[in-house]
């Protein structure tokens, strides 16, 4: 009879509807911890901070649905189900991007969300109805078991909320006390979802953008003494040798979607090629071909390798500078080049809201911006997923492109490289790879695809005269394999495994400058895209020492040997850093003296911080290089082709103030 009371008493109770909510939803958390997420786990003190951090969060949150007496199990449940969302969508995120969704990302889904929903969808699957399954169970038992469940007093909320803040604290105290200085140091998002979990993240992750936000508000003409300095004393002067050997010359950059350098000279199987025309080039003699050159993009790839190419500031650590800084002042070479007789362009098959661009290439000072608008869209096999297809694009750009102004500054971005990476099976009969994951098998076909559409681009700058007088350079932007997929990439590498060290390896893209009458070769120096942009300039005969940049000239003399990724990790020929362990580059084993390179970590996390104070503060506002002027965005308009032809609102020389 009494266990009867006690079991009708637990029945009646919301706290016990609680608890049971907490749990469920802690080992559904926990799971996924294990199985979606490679958070580099190193000791038994990581693992017992994994299996708490979300406990805080569950406390917290749910918890909240106590303070009401009518509604807290319908409140849990709803709350349970928003959190059971954050999860399963860094779930979809990190399969492709291995990272997390901050909110910057989420803001920039209202205009990206409609293009990556063919990417966002092949990453989901019918198992992925376990993280929702604790919502399921809690609206059975809300209807069931503690149907007649009430909240008789709402001093359970306090007990539940000191044990929640106790129980934070005591996770940030131990996450603390293994990796100090965790939240100053938050280059690396995965070190915050290791040790404080994926909802304290996103928590930390609001917080840090509201203080970015304020910071333009609060910053000042001094904030930039400090960047200048260190821009002085890292500036590598041009090689005497390279200087102005383009001058004058035209302009086209490429950016070969997803293209990692891995695949330069790699072989199928059967002995084939699988990009033959880039493999030409890098063997031609008279191309500058970059063997050590990496991608350092952020949440922005794309956009982002953009940004740093013509900027040479480094992305945003949370979301992408198109996005949120589109309204900032720049310096970038489009504008540079404008103020220097050039005309400049954009030829991208997708349409011109994407990543922002339309307003973003305004504060770049790009004139005219050749969007899906200008291109035929509507023929059967001329676009795939993210727009047109590299070939059509290419041979329907030729017109625009012999239409401009000489000497031109221009950018194609290429998409058909594009994960999912899937081909249709009118555009290759290239085999796919046979390594147990069909995104890497596609990846083969869909690289030889683009090869063969870039040959075809070069054929066409040489049938119309434009390749003799042309400074070409090709970068792939980011990474197209992402670490989700090395059971196959080290099949692939023919390696037993995928190591730290060969995974910073992977993060090499191609990089290839080609200069009509200079001789070029294969270059081992190390560098990433932020170097592109000096190297071009003094190429081209305009010195970068009066610009803020942090880039350093690949054929510079004076250059830096090593590159630095977003998330504070480093390469260069003796040593690759990776989340604060140095390893030797050619065996993967981690060097005896761990603390002889904390110097040059330190450096790569002060060069980060000043361009983030660069990019957050918007200082260029406050600093204008010797014979610059300054350009109005509100001067460009990007019309479409039936409002006339796109130029800009006003002359050249209104565009700059």
């Amino acid at each position: 009879m009494e266990k009867n009371k006690l079991i009708k008493k637990l029945e009646n109770s919301n706290i016990v509807f609680f608890a049971i909510a907490v749990i469920l939803f802690w080992i559904k958390t926990y799971a996924a911890y294990q199985s979606e997420f490679k958070l580099g786990i190193d000791n038994n003190l990581q693992k017992f901070l994994l299996a708490i951090n979300p406990i805080s969060t569950a406390l917290f949150f749910i918890g909240l649905a106590l303070l009401s007496k009518k509604h807290a199990k319908k409140l849990m449940i709803s709350i349970n189900f928003l959190l059971s969302f954050v999860l399963y969508a860094n779930i979809v995120y990190y399969r492709f991007f291995n990272d997390f969704i901050t909110v910057p990302v989420l803001m920039q889904a209202k205009s990206n969300a409609g293009q990556l929903g063919d990417s966002a969808n092949s990453l989901m699957n019918l198992l992925d109805i376990f993280y929702f399954t604790d919502t399921i169970i809690l609206i059975v038992l809300a209807l069931t078991v503690f149907k007649k469940a009430v909240s008789k007093t709402r001093k359970s909320y306090q007990v539940v909320l000191l044990l929640s803040v106790s129980t934070f604290l005591f996770n940030l105290g131990l996450a603390e006390k293994d990796r100090p200085q965790l939240l100053s140091r938050s280059f690396d998002r995965n070190y915050l979802v290791k040790y404080l979990g994926a909802y304290n993240f996103t928590i930390y992750d609001a917080i840090q953008n509201i203080r970015t936000s304020s910071e333009r508000a609060m910053a000042s003409s001094s904030d930039i003494t400090n960047i200048q300095n260190y821009r002085t004393a890292h500036y590598a002067p041009p090689n005497p040798a390279y200087f102005g050997k383009a001058k004058g010359m035209n302009v086209i950059y490429v950016s070969l979607e997803s293209f990692q350098n891995f695949m330069i000279d790699y072989k199928m199987p059967d002995g084939q090629e699988v990009t033959p025309f880039l493999n030409s080039l890098a063997h031609d003699g008279s191309t500058f071909y970059f063997d050590n050159f990496y991608h350092q993009t952020g949440q922005g790839k794309t956009s982002d390798a953009e940004f740093l190419m013509e900027n040479s500031l480094y992305p945003l650590g949370q979301g992408a500078v198109f996005v949120n800084k589109a309204q900032n002042t720049y310096q970038a070479t489009p504008a540079i080049l404008g103020q220097q007789g050039y005309s400049s362009a954009v030829f991208h098959g997708n349409y011109k809201t994407f990543w922002n661009r339309n307003v973003m290439y305004k504060a770049l000072g790009y004139d005219q911006f050749y969007d899906a608008e200008y291109y035929d869209m509507n023929t059967p096999g001329n676009t795939k997923n993210y727009g047109m297809k590299d070939k059509p694009f290419f041979q329907e750009s030729m017109p625009m492109l012999e239409g401009l102004k000489k000497p031109f500054y221009t950018k194609f971005i290429s998409l058909s490289n594009h994960f999912p990476f899937e081909m249709d099976q009118q555009d290759t009969n290239f085999p796919a790879g046979d390594y147990g994951d069909s995104v890497v098998n596609n990846y083969f076909q869909s690289a030889h695809y683009m090869d063969e559409a870039l040959k075809q681009f070069f054929d066409a700058l040489k049938a119309d005269g434009l390749y003799d007088n042309t400074v070409i350079v090709l970068y792939g932007d980011h990474y197209g394999l992402s670490e989700n997929h090395n059971t196959a990439m080290a099949k692939v590498l023919g390696v037993p495994k995928i190591t730290p060290a060969i995974n910073a390896q992977l993060q090499e893209v191609p990089l290839y400058i080609h200069v009509p009458g200079v001789k070029g070769g294969v270059q081992h120096q190390y560098g990433g895209e932020v170097d592109v942009r000096p190297t071009l300039l003094h190429l081209l005969g305009i010195d970068t020492k009066d610009y803020i940049e942090f880039g350093s000239d690949l054929l510079s003399k004076s250059h830096r040997n090593w590159a630095l990724f977003r998330n504070g990790d480093f390469v260069s020929p003796g040593v690759t850093a990776i989340g604060e362990k140095y390893y030797n580059p050619v065996t993967g084993e981690l060097l005896p003296d761990q603390k002889a390179y904390k110097s040059t970590s330190n450096e790569v996390n002060t060069e980060l911080q000043m361009s983030d104070e660069v990019v957050n503060k918007d200082l260029l506002r406050f600093y204008t290089p010797q014979g610059f002027k300054p350009i109005n965005p509100n001067a460009y308009s990007y019309l479409g082709p039936n409002d006339g032809k796109s130029k800009k609102a006003k002359t050249k020389t209104s565009a700059t103030e």
